[in-house]
């Protein structure tokens, strides 16, 4: 029975994903069925880890977040364990041998979270590695599937490409982050307005990820290229709209990509791979 246990682990995982993520879930859902529920996995211990540090403002959230540290490795020492999305996520790191190096990486980036402070060229770099890169290696871990020289030479560009998504997302969600959560990511940007200057600056960073992360994705295994792909396709339009938007505007609403165009954003997708255009 413990296969029905793994089974219903993953599937609570996937759900906590479609709810919380219709762009990422539409990705995923592209790549090679059996690797999935391991990117579902991967997603849901992230989602956990990012809902405390957001989200739980009327409880301690150190205590929180130290606890969940503490539960994640207890459960990937043991195998098993009582929480789902952590028993879902054990195994993924169990059978894919990602290291826990990523995983602290990814959590002092959701300590970093837990107390508002000054994002320098550094600390910047710290915490994207954490929160977003890192996160690109443990699905490149999986997307692999043991090849290790294929892992490292694939590394740079799984890093640049989530890179460019957090930066994105930064940019989308740079109101609620300033005015409900008290943070400022982006380097030399203070309290200050977004000027067309520094919005500019990001923007040309971010476009250098994604140039860079595009060259990796033709090298991908063919079962996950269509995913990511897909995900790059998604995310490059959402920043080609923030880049159109002018600063005041993103203070304004939150830049967004209806459904329809979604859609329209996986068919060109699905063309260029059919078109050996990736």
């Amino acid at each position: 029975m413990m296969a029905l246990y793994d089974q219903v682990c993953n599937q609570l995982s996937r759900v906590v994903t479609l709810r919380y993520s219709t762009s990422f879930s539409l990705g995923i859902r592209m790549i090679e069925r059996s690797i999935r529920p391991h990117i579902f996995a991967i997603y849901g211990f992230v989602r956990l880890a990012d809902e405390i540090v957001d989200t739980f403002h009327d409880y301690d959230k150190e205590a929180l977040l130290h606890q969940f540290r503490s539960d994640t490795y207890q459960a990937i020492e043991d195998g098993i364990s009582l929480n789902p999305i952590l028993h879902a996520f054990q195994k993924t790191v169990n059978t894919f041998g990602i290291e826990r190096k990523l995983i602290d990486q990814f959590l002092h980036s959701m300590e970093m979270d837990l107390h508002p402070q000054d994002y320098e060229r550094e600390l910047f770099e710290t915490y994207i590695l954490g929160s977003a890169e890192v996160v690109g290696l443990m699905c490149l871990k999986v997307f692999c599937r043991g090849d290790q020289a294929g892992y490292e030479r694939l590394k740079p560009g799984a890093m640049r490409l989530g890179a460019a998504f957090q930066k994105v997302n930064f940019l989308r969600d740079i109101k609620a982050d300033k005015e409900e959560l008290g943070r400022i990511y982006f380097p030399n940007w203070t309290s200050g307005q977004l000027n067309d200057e520094l919005k500019a600056a990001i923007e040309q960073e971010i476009a250098e990820d994604f140039r860079m992360a595009r060259e990796s994705i033709s090298k991908l295994p063919g079962e996950v290229k269509i995913g990511v792909y897909s995900a790059y396709v998604y995310y490059k339009a959402l920043f080609l709209k923030i880049r159109s938007c002018k600063p005041h505007t993103l203070f304004q609403k939150r830049v967004r990509i209806s459904n329809p165009h979604k859609m329209a954003l996986l068919f060109l997708a699905l063309m260029n791979i059919k078109l050996n255009r990736v």
